[in-house]
């Protein structure tokens, strides 16, 4: 991950010269399943013997040819040991560096003085490598959430602002748009509301693509703009704001939803469309009734299509519900700013006079607007994500 250029402080790791023998040796467990996050503060150490271990334990389990009966865990498996890779070369790199640091401390106290203040000299370039090899370390060893290798749903809708907070909503999917494309991601549209003078009302569109969701889950929010409107003949500056809402795909055995827990009722199509739009009773409104989520589709051509494009965006959103609350118990464990699981937070402000972008949540702000609006949104992600390490490391 490459350091973000921010105002935002972060603290180093101080350097240690515990080899990565006993950090395996640590290790408590080789289990499968992801540890669940923790109240208490985690050991950067602890993670990375437990990292290192189950890095062995892949490899024993992919070597062994009972694994290959089952394609699914074989397939599971490889996208873990290419997720420990990095890990490991890190940790190799790290056990360098402090063996280099230990016997660099011991040059430091010799009699001769210029070995004694080359070896000081020494010290501190290793200090500094080991404390940055550490901060790339943190986001590779967290508990992995399953989630965050899911396909995501994003909905982005006009908020407060007319005309403007439509033109936002425009200006938003367009900056999505770019970095999806620069990822190499597929963008498929679900639906689509236009408004006036190429604004945006709503647009719910799936992005496919590895880690998707990981990527872009913290841009859930109120994302707010000042500037002066194209529509303004005075010059004045306006604050509009447009709401994200980036969901992880949902399947079928992640949220059971029952018949009788859905009213589904069709209508005729509204707006501009070919054959059978707006001459058909081919839309479709999906109501879940214990949760009273409500979910509307018109774009498709048949009246199946848009139940099954439906009942899609409503998985998604009934697990967004539970990954919402689970954000929530988690932010009152650990005062969290990042992931809070509430979707109303206002979270960002886009000030175009000023070329400036804050993101509030963790006093992020970088000066570089035009590039973020035209989809370099790196950055603020790896901002975001870096925060979130800290949080859970206690830092």
């Amino acid at each position: 991950m490459c350091a973000p250029s921010a105002t935002r402080s972060s603290r180093a790791s101080s350097a240690s010269s515990t080899p990565p023998a006993a950090w395996s040796g640590s290790a408590r467990s080789t289990r499968r399943a992801p540890t669940p996050r923790r109240a208490e503060p985690l050991s950067l150490r602890d993670l990375l013997g437990d990292a290192l271990a189950r890095a062995a334990e892949v490899e024993r389990l992919l070597s062994n040819p009972d694994t290959f009966g089952d394609s699914r865990q074989v397939a599971e498996l490889g996208r873990e040991h290419r997720r420990l890779q990095p890990v490991l070369e890190l940790a190799a790199r790290l056990e360098k560096a402090e063996n280099e640091l230990a016997d660099a401390r011991e040059l430091v106290s010799v009699d001769d003085p210029e070995m004694s203040a080359e070896a000081a000299s020494e010290v501190e370039r290793l200090e500094v490598a080991i404390a940055d090899l550490e901060a790339r370390l943190k986001p590779a060893l967290l508990p992995h959430d399953p989630l965050d290798d899911r396909n995501a749903i994003i909905e982005i809708r006009a908020g407060t602002g007319g005309d403007e907070a439509a033109l936002f909503a425009a200006d938003l999917f367009r900056m999505y748009t770019r970095f999806i494309e620069r990822h190499g991601w597929r963008r498929e549209m679900i639906s689509l509301s236009e408004g006036t003078l190429g604004g945006i009302k709503e647009a719910v569109f799936k992005v496919s693509g590895d880690g998707a969701f990981g990527a872009m889950r913290h841009e859930s929010g109120v994302h707010r703009v000042q500037r002066v409107p194209a529509t303004e003949t005075q010059g004045r500056i306006h604050t509009s704001a447009a709401t994200v809402a980036v969901l992880p795909e949902a399947e079928e055995v992640d949220v059971k939803i029952e018949d009788k827990d859905l009213r589904i009722d069709v209508f005729r199509s509204s707006g501009p469309g070919g054959q059978s739009v707006n001459t058909t009773d081919s839309a479709v409104r999906i109501t879940h009734l214990p949760s009273g989520l409500v979910v509307s589709q018109q774009d498709q051509k048949s009246q199946l299509q848009n139940k099954l494009k439906a009942m899609e965006v409503l998985r998604a959103r009934l697990l967004d519900l539970r990954v919402a609350e689970q954000e929530a118990e988690r932010s009152r464990m650990r005062k969290s700013q990042v992931g809070t699981g509430d979707r109303s937070a206002k979270i960002r402000t886009y000030n175009y006079p000023q070329s400036r972008l804050t993101d509030h949540r963790i006093g992020f702000t970088t000066h570089d607007l035009s590039g973020v609006m035209d989809g370099h949104i790196e950055p603020v992600i790896d901002a975001l994500r870096l925060a979130d390490v800290e949080e859970q490391l206690g830092g």
